[in-house]
């Protein structure tokens, strides 16, 4: 017997999602490991399998591109830690003055995509940058190594964790280190022995993301390493892809031991976990008391101050200074300042603002996509009982685990087969579908929890009523579930009108991006005109979303 509000039969709205799920990502991820088996299989043949696979598992320079890939990874991840998680316990333990001002400040290096973020650095560390010109130190050398690719990036995903140790701190309370205190413990002891292993969860699911963030970036190694001879996996992949005489097998075995690290990764932090009680939540509210810093406030300020100076200050002021100046030569002086990158913009220099056009308008059309997709999709696994639904939802969540340069070239494979007879390879249809695919587990995971919070009994009543799946589903559950998908689908929007990597190995011929006129004005020296570009991009992706959410809030819920 079926459980209230379910149905066995999905209804045509769930099987389209579940076509989209399988054109979107299965197809892709198939074709790679098909690619890596059966190295003639663009030429329609089977013949061969596993020829040569060894050979490039164990070529020096993989080996060397992996080992760079985990140290990149590793040394974030680490970096990361240093940095966060002392001032997440500080903002979860302690009265911090300005509390609130520096977590709304720390929130803005998600804003900046992190290639953007790098060229800023650039700017600023170059030789005769903005550093040297204020305080006369040059520091480019140590930026173009495999610790200025480091630092820079640690600056761009360290608040990943921050935010999510010091709400998981904040939740726990300083209450069981009193305890330990009481017992004995030193203030030292009682925060190693016991607060730090209560946050375990949210440390551990945070660093497995800036792992994940870190192996996959693909601009920061690309204008950082390269120069330093660091070579990662996701440069060796677009070399492999962008490069003469194109190596398709070369560039899916390096998308599957990307794929396996971001898994392994998921491992051990499912291990990490396993057979541990982290409960610290009772059914008795527990007061949240944070202590004074007394004579330490001023230097937790500092603290603070200098971190987000660092992952805020620098960024956009090199950003908005580059884009003032009329020349870079004329440095910070007042009469370089001007508009006239801005204008040639609009004025479409360079096809500035077609790549603009092209940007918003592969943005609005993922995050549509994503969104109806994605509420379908949840409503597939919420509310429908059927065979295969876990497989469909192990796909929405599986981009997750999978870098984007990996799904770019997935998308080549798949769609770039000499025996299709129509494909939308080198069209922007395959931007699209790129985007949709990265993007997809955002719009899913935020329906899949707003269905969840909705009662089986109004649709089920709509049912008693007359009303079929679908009707239900498009006057009853989607309204519901529209703020949460919104919220969704404005992320979604942000990322895609900026997203790099996949832009710049699918982008068609002749067509730009944001992302691709960026990184193309920087190669060919106009870097005025593309740190223009790299603002307003800045300026769209927050000012849009916060109006649309100001909007929705004036509405009430719907």
């Amino acid at each position: 017997m079926s459980t209230p509000g379910t149905t066995r039969n999905p209804g045509p709205v769930v099987w389209g999602a579940a076509a989209a799920l399988i054109v979107l990502v299965a197809i892709p991820l198939l074709f790679i490991v098909l690619q890596a088996i059966f190295p003639a299989i663009g030429q329609g043949s089977l013949a061969s399998p596993f020829d040569g696979v060894l050979d490039v598992l164990t070529d020096p320079k993989l080996v060397g591109m992996a080992g760079n890939t985990l140290v990149l990874g590793l040394g974030v991840v680490v970096c990361s830690a240093v940095i966060a998680v002392p001032l997440a316990f500080l903002r979860a333990l302690f009265q911090v003055p300005l509390a609130r001002l520096w977590d709304v400040l720390l929130l803005i290096p998600f804003m900046i995509p992190p290639y953007i973020a790098t060229l800023g650095w650039i700017m600023t560390v170059q030789p005769n940058g903005y550093l040297k010109q204020v305080t006369g130190l040059d520091a480019g050398s140590y930026l173009f190594s495999i610790g200025g690719v480091i630092f820079v990036m640690t600056l761009g995903v360290f608040p990943v964790v921050y935010f999510a140790v010091s709400r998981t701190v904040e939740a726990i309370g300083g209450r069981y280190a009193d305890v330990g205190r009481v017992f004995g413990a030193s203030p030292f002891t009682a925060l190693r022995r016991v607060t730090l292993p209560l946050s375990l969860p949210g440390l551990a699911a945070s660093l497995l993301l800036v792992f994940a963030m870190a192996i996959e970036e693909y601009g920061t190694p690309a204008a950082l390493g390269r120069q330093a001879g660091f070579e990662v996996l996701v440069t060796g992949i677009d070399t492999r892809v962008s490069d003469w005489p194109i190596d398709l097998r070369g560039a899916a075995v390096l998308s599957l031991v990307l794929v396996m690290m971001s898994l392994g990764a998921f491992m051990i932090q499912l291990r990490i976990l396993a057979n541990r009680s982290f409960e610290t939540v009772g059914g008795k509210p527990q007061a949240v008391r944070k202590r004074p810093l007394g004579i330490f406030a001023i230097p937790v300020v500092a603290a603070f101050a200098i971190v987000t100076l660092l992952a805020v200050g620098v960024p956009l002021f090199a950003i908005f200074a580059t884009a003032l100046s009329k020349t870079l030569s004329g440095g910070l002086s007042p009469d370089n300042l001007g508009f006239d990158h801005f204008r040639a913009i609009v004025a479409d220099e360079n096809g500035a603002f077609r790549a603009l056009v092209n940007s918003l308008s592969l943005g609005i059309a993922t995050a549509v996509i994503t969104g109806v997709i994605g509420a379908a999709t949840s409503y597939m696994v919420v509310r429908t009982r059927f065979r295969g639904k876990g497989f469909l939802d192990a796909l929405t969540v599986m981009p997750n685990a999978i870098p984007g340069v990996v799904v770019a070239v997935g998308i080549i494979l798949a769609w770039n087969q000499p025996w299709l007879p129509v494909t939308p390879y080198n069209t922007p249809l395959i931007l699209l579908m790129a985007y949709c695919c990265i993007l997809l587990p955002y719009p899913v995971r935020y329906a899949n929890a707003a269905f969840r919070q909705v009662g089986d009994n109004l649709e089920a009543a709509a049912r008693v009523f007359g009303a079929s799946p679908l009707v239900a589903f498009r006057r009853i559950l989607f309204p519901l579930v529209l703020p949460s998908l919104l919220a969704s689908m404005l992320l979604v929007f942000a990322v895609a009108t900026r997203e790099l990597v996949a832009s710049l190995l699918l982008a068609p011929v002749g067509m730009s991006t944001i992302s691709t006129f960026i990184w193309r004005q920087f190669d060919q020296g106009s870097v005025g005109l593309g740190m223009a570009m790299s603002a307003v991009t800045i300026l769209i992706t927050t000012t849009i979303p916060l109006l649309v959410t100001l909007a929705s809030g004036r509405r009430g819920p719907m």
